[in-house]
């Protein structure tokens, strides 16, 4: 293995995105650009005894127009969305699989939870039918790392592929890692990003009785995620996948690509505060931002915008503001700042992917 080189740029050359806002980059940027709620009444399941109603579904998705009828039987919905922003990432980049070197080729593709569509199916076979009922696939298509598996498979990368799963960090943590490898010598692209499909009776009741959720917007879903705002009261969870080609510079130049940006900064920090609330002075962010920064050899001021985690809950968007505020000092006031989960819902593991395709249009 090499040692790591800083000399060895990584640059983004495609983005993929499936959500309710849009299936692909272009539409989705429309509306995020128009300000466009992706956030509706919930219509998977009877959401009748759930105090939060409300989501962003995806909706007009056929996970077989990306897939093999017999792969999608075999995968959960988490699996389908990473595939197809896969698919829709290397065609936005231009990249051509066929000519490239798949030994070189790797993917890192988080996701907070996995298959819980598959683990609600499969327990309501189990504990209403007979062990028998339960599907031999049960356990592969629920497993986190699968999605990132099946993408590699279905375009035959075979350079470093394994699981990132770091909760609502995951997305972002699989781009850094991702990038932290090509620096390494490891690979010349790498397809990172984030997927989830959460949006399941287990998943609402679980964040539901954690007391995280929206649920004063029922009756007016679109006002639901409202990062900073007052009267935030939750956050409302979304689904889909943010997939980012990543390339060294050298590979992109070299193919005549188009560059969106550059991955210039990268650090994960730990709060070692608590399993859910945030460091209540936001140290662990502040150091993350600190350590991404000189990462980057970037000065504070030098920053122009800043794509906030802002989940609309009261605990982050307070700590949060605080570690902007310690790290940026009077910059903090010029900055530009802004989550668009109030778009988007939280989409978890596929968040901090569909935010970073977010960045590198912005």
């Amino acid at each position: 293995m090499q040692t790591v080189s800083r000399s060895r740029r990584i640059v983004v050359t495609g983005l993929g995105i499936v959500h309710r806002l849009g299936l692909g980059i272009e539409p989705f940027w429309q509306n995020i650009l128009a300000g466009k709620s992706g956030i509706a009444r919930v219509t998977h399941f009877d959401t009748a005894d759930y105090n939060c109603q409300i989501g962003s579904e995806l909706i007009d998705f056929k996970a077989d127009e990306w897939m093999d009828r017999r792969e999608v039987n075999r995968n959960d919905p988490f699996t389908h969305f990473a595939v197809a922003a896969t698919k829709m990432a290397l065609a936005d980049a231009g990249l051509d699989v066929t000519k490239v070197d798949k030994d070189r080729m790797g993917v890192l593709v988080g996701s907070g939870i996995g298959g819980m569509t598959t683990i609600n199916e499969q327990s309501k076979r189990l504990h209403c039918g007979s062990p028998r009922k339960v599907s031999p696939f049960t356990i592969p298509s629920l497993i986190a790392n699968i999605a990132g598996g099946v993408v590699a498979i279905e375009i035959g990368a075979r350079g470093p592929n394994f699981g990132v799963v770091s909760a609502c960090a995951s997305g972002s943590h699989a781009i850094g890692e991702a990038a932290r490898l090509m620096m390494y010598g490891e690979a010349d692209i790498m397809i990172a990003g984030g997927t989830e499909a959460a949006i399941t009776p287990l998943g609402y009741a679980g964040f539901c009785n954690m007391k995280a959720m929206a649920t004063s917007f029922n009756d007016r879903p679109e006002a639901g995620s409202r990062p900073f705002d007052a009267h935030r009261d939750g956050f409302v969870m979304g689904e889909g996948a943010g997939v980012l080609i990543l390339e060294t510079e050298e590979h992109a130049l070299a193919r005549g690509a188009r560059i969106y940006a550059e991955l210039a900064g990268y650090s994960a920090t730990c709060d070692a505060h608590h399993i859910t609330a945030p460091d209540p002075e936001g140290r662990g962010l502040s150091l993350c931002m600190r350590r991404a920064l000189a990462d980057a050899g970037v000065r504070p001021e030098e920053m122009d915008y800043i794509n906030a985690h802002g989940t609309s809950t009261p605990y982050n968007d307070k700590f949060e503001t605080m570690a902007i505020k310690d790290v940026f000092g009077e910059h903090a006031r010029k900055v530009l700042i802004s989550s668009t989960k109030s778009m988007t819902g939280h989409l978890l593991g596929a968040a901090g992917g569909v935010e970073a395709a977010i960045i590198a249009k912005a």
